[in-house]
């Protein structure tokens, strides 16, 4: 069973706009992995980072334990 996340979804979100590019938004949901991948390649090149987004907004992004973060 999917649980919401603990993490505050707008944070989330200004994170990903604001700093997607260094991958801030990954590391305070603590995908740290994927955080430096983004970190190393500027988020994708920006892709990456413009699809977390979309992601992030439609309330399909999952933390490091698998919950969602939806906005409440």
């Amino acid at each position: 069973m999917i649980t919401s996340s603990e993490k505050n979804w707008l944070v989330t979100v200004l994170l990903c706009f604001f700093l997607g590019g260094l991958g801030a938004h990954r590391f305070f949901v603590g995908k740290i992995g994927t955080g430096i991948v983004m970190l190393v390649t500027l988020g994708g090149f920006g892709i990456w980072s413009l699809i977390d987004l979309i992601i992030i907004i439609a309330g399909n992004f999952k933390d490091s334990e698998g919950n969602l973060i939806k906005y409440e």
